[in-house]
């Protein structure tokens, strides 16, 4: 069966990273290029335009084996690292929204209490999580804090069995219909690092979750301004393995990772699109795809396609081993990112007026791929990531 459904998959392969596949995370591939097409591409326009979060199509993953990605305790998927990649890849494909919303709660939010959580925390949350009975968000970035996210001014204080946080979110995927927000915040005296499990946030007495609106991309999934007001969080909420902001940026390394794959699925979708627009499209007698002009847009597609297959494919390697440096993630997300940004803009351009409407989904990802040149890390702050680890010389300062 699973090599019948692998023989279906038509994805774009020009340099044959399949050989270096295993049947299982081909099998996994086949599943999530299933649900993208039944369940994603046929519905998720509407919602887009609107601004609204697609529970129709959400709720549907629970029925994928891919919750809580790495992670392998109460249930969760238990990934390897590529199986995690391809993923991300392949819901990239179909939509930017919707791999954000899986790329918060799986990997942020269930991440951090996987990671960093102790046994007692991880029993608690993540059984729910994984069946999706509970969103998990996470608040680390502020209206006055981005790329210096080590420097947030979100302030706690201990206060008898207790915390109380006092502090200002923004961008926050996912607040608006969590359950389960974690919350970065400074001691107010020590300045020690930590996350605290704000449960049921949207009843919480001193949080207020304002969703954002107008923006130009990845407009499905809903980010959130959130406002924290002497907000009681109990001692047993605060995540038990972390002191430093250090310790917390593990959890963003992974996440950093996945969007180096979710970019090259975006681009990867747009040009598969455009690739089969331009055969089927006809000018002057002849399918559009025999001009020269455009296949100059094609081969430059094609190419940068392939670099970034075969970019994650060997980071996917390094992780697994435990080879992973800020550096080598951050070249990924940094070269994905802007290329994802080129190849949409090419394939739009290749459907000429038919390009501008999302019915053909590329505008869409086009849009998308802008979102993800900015989060997860700054392009400009990847780059100086990676120039760090080449000098030595830290540029930031």
């Amino acid at each position: 069966m699973e090599n019948q459904r692998e023989t279906l998959y038509t994805g774009f392969d020009f340099y044959n990273c399949d050989m270096h596949l295993t049947d299982k995370q081909k099998a996994l591939r086949a599943d999530i290029r299933d649900f993208v097409d039944m369940e994603v591409l046929p519905k998720i326009n509407p919602y887009w335009e609107r601004a609204e979060f697609p529970w129709e199509i959400a709720r549907k993953m629970v029925h994928l084996p891919i919750i809580g990605g790495p992670l392998f305790e109460h249930g969760a998927a238990g990934l390897d690292f590529v199986e995690m990649g391809l993923v991300m890849y392949e819901l990239g494909k179909g939509d930017g929204s919707i791999s954000t919303f899986y790329g918060v709660h799986s990997g942020l939010a269930m991440g951090s209490i996987g990671l960093l959580g102790d046994e007692e925390q991880k029993a608690r949350w993540l059984p729910a999580m994984v069946k999706l009975e509970k969103i998990g968000a996470f608040a680390l970035t502020e209206p006055d804090v981005g790329s210096n996210a080590a420097q947030v001014k979100t302030r706690v204080r201990k206060d008898g069995d207790g915390y109380i946080l006092n502090g200002a979110k923004r961008w926050i995927g996912n607040a608006s219909i969590a359950d389960i927000l974690i919350v970065w915040a400074r001691d107010e005296t020590s300045g020690e690092f930590g996350g605290y499990v704000i449960e049921d946030p949207n009843q919480t007495d001193g949080v207020a979750i304002n969703d954002i609106w107008g923006k130009v991309g990845k407009r499905a999934v809903l980010n959130a301004d959130i406002t924290l007001d002497n907000v009681y969080v109990p001692a047993e909420n605060r995540l038990a393995y972390v002191n430093r902001f250090r310790d917390m940026a593990r959890v963003l390394g992974v996440g950093r990772y996945g969007v180096a794959w979710e970019a090259a699925g975006v681009a990867a979708g747009a040009f598969e699109l455009a690739l089969k627009y331009t055969k089927e499209r006809e000018q002057f007698g002849k399918p559009i795809a025999g001009f020269q002009l455009i296949q100059h847009k094609l081969v430059e597609m094609a190419t940068e396609v392939t670099l970034m297959q075969t970019l994650c494919l060997q980071l996917s390697h390094l992780i697994s081993r435990g080879l992973l440096s800020e550096g080598t993630v951050s070249l990924a997300k940094y070269n994905n990112a802007r290329k994802a940004r080129y190849v949409t803009q090419l394939a739009r351009e290749c459907l000429g007026g038919n390009g501008i409407v999302i019915d053909n989904h590329i505008a869409r990802l086009m849009l998308d791929a802008e979102i993800i040149y900015t989060y997860e890390g700054t392009n400009e702050v990847n780059l100086l990531l990676v120039g760090r680890e080449l000098t030595g010389l830290n540029a930031f300062v």
